[in-house]
């Protein structure tokens, strides 16, 4: 009996996944994989190339495929998730002119500068798009490429991010939705369009409308799979592709936020939290991010860039793996004896450091590794504590959170969360969220059938132990988040 299946693909920042999954149990049926090469640079860069993307997932598919071998399966759909932000330069020939800057780029600060001056200050460009710019977005990318590399910048026909070159390899259609598309910081999320002033700021004279995707609607068919993709990928001609999205926004829908409920917390390279709103939902300060989601409603959501990143890098340094972080974490307890850790590594967006850098504070003689792992563990989620309030700002009222990512398999991770937040965690019984949610959407649009919300696994719901040492932990990180802010550190 042949298996009607759907196809996730998630091209993250480290890695493509790819998830077949039951049509009608849900039930996953095979994971594929392969990993990506970062372009780093100590100036912020981050970038990588967009062909690497194209076979990682060639490589990734046909690993699950081969995974189900063993079952009759017939894809009946294929759906993209993929970072966010990233800015792909295309030629005449759709062909990638260089490596497309990440959603981690920090890069573009100056160029975020100059143009909310150009626009009229913080608040004109709230007013304009319901988001800030911020080095983290595609806008000031395209302004860094306009002032930085003018000779590729005129060679470049068209601007997309990352899932929409996907999709355009899959289907040779140029588009783009508008859960992807509200990261871009030149689209404006409370009316679903282009900012026409923020283009005309970063160039007057340029035909924005045959360079930037059309705005398709999220729960739709972007087209079939063109033969040479099917046949690379090993799938049958003509496979539905559906619109895809973000992977904040193909989580949402992974995890069934596609409705009021629970905040989700995602523990990824990248920390982030958010929540369904049937309507615009836009933080005062700009500090949570007003996107819209990939089903037709809206997703706050707020973004640390320091998440598992700084974890694995004090595990590196300590020789920890996994399940000897868990042990150090579980050692050490609240407060880490005192040490505190600000988990800028990278930067930071929330808030909005881009140049700021980490630092251990409270350091002693007689701290152990324990101690500094735990301390970097509660620095990154003391980070997502100060981001769920600019969500509070935006009209979000968390009483509960969702816990997915890599992170979030660790139970002494998943337990501080719950400490720190002051809010019951359920970690929802989810693979691959994003990749998840990709095959949920092609289903969505396919067999007009909604996903609903997994519900956590008895075992895997931790509620909050407040403590004085984890009180003092708290005070302490935000003390040091605002020498940060003030530039005092």
């Amino acid at each position: 009996m042949t298996r009607r299946a759907f196809l996730g693909i998630d091209c993250g920042t480290q890695s493509t996944k790819a998830l077949l999954v039951d049509a009608e149990t849900d039930e996953v049926l095979a994971l594929g994989r392969a990993d990506h090469e970062l372009i780093e640079g100590p100036d912020g860069t981050r970038e990588q190339d967009p062909d690497a993307w194209i076979a990682a997932t060639i490589t990734a598919v046909r690993e699950a495929l081969a995974e189900a071998a063993g079952t009759a399966v017939m894809v009946a759909g294929v759906g993209v998730s993929s970072q966010q932000h990233g800015l792909v330069c295309l030629d005449e020939a759709d062909r990638p002119l260089r490596p497309a800057k990440l959603w981690n780029d920090t890069t573009s600060a100056p160029q975020c500068i100059a143009m909310t001056e150009r626009l009229g200050g913080r608040e004109e460009v709230l007013r304009l798009t319901g988001n800030l710019l911020l080095p983290g977005y595609t806008a000031p990318k395209v302004a860094w490429l306009r002032e930085r590399e003018p000779a590729t910048y005129r060679a470049s026909r068209r601007f997309c991010l990352p899932h929409d070159y996907l999709d355009l390899w899959l289907t040779g259609t140029y588009s783009t939705e508008a859960g992807d598309a509200s990261g871009t910081a030149y689209f404006d999320v409370r009316e679903r369009r282009y900012s026409e002033p923020v283009l005309v700021a970063l160039d007057e004279s340029r035909t924005w409308e045959e360079a930037l995707p059309p705005v398709i609607p999220s729960r739709s068919v972007l087209g079939g799979l063109r033969a040479e993709a099917a046949d690379a990928l090993g799938l049958s001609r003509d496979t539905p592709v559906s619109a895809g999205g973000g992977d904040n926004m193909c989580a949402a829908i992974g995890v069934g936020a596609i409705e009021p409920g629970p905040v989700v917390v995602s523990l990824g390279t990248s920390g982030t939290a958010f929540a369904y709103r049937p309507s615009p939902a836009v933080d005062p300060r700009g500090e949570a991010a007003a996107f819209c989601d990939s089903t037709g409603g809206w997703l706050p959501l707020i973004c640390t860039l320091n998440c598992t990143g700084a974890t694995d890098w004090i595990g590196g340094l300590l020789g920890l793996d996994h399940a000897a972080f868990e042990a150090a974490l579980v050692e050490s307890g609240h407060g880490a004896r005192g040490l505190c850790f600000l988990p800028y590594l990278d930067g930071e967006r929330t808030p909005d450091l881009p140049g700021a850098a980490g630092a251990f504070w409270g350091l002693r003689a007689t701290h152990r590794p324990a101690d500094m792992a735990r301390a970097v563990a509660e620095g990154v989620t003391f980070g997502l504590r100060y981001g769920i309030e600019a969500l509070r700002r935006a009209g979000v009222e968390p009483r509960q959170i969702t816990l997915v990512g890599g992170g979030a398999r660790s139970d002494a991770w998943a337990q501080l969360c719950a400490d720190a937040l002051g809010l019951p965690v359920a970690r929802a019984p989810v693979v691959e969220a994003a990749a998840l949610g990709a095959a949920l959407q092609a289903r969505w649009v396919v067999d007009d059938r909604a996903p609903s919300r997994p519900s956590a696994a008895a075992g895997d719901v931790f509620l909050p132990t407040p403590s004085d040492a984890l009180a003092d932990a708290a005070a302490r990180q935000d003390a040091l988040r605002r020498l940060a802010i003030s530039g005092a550190l």
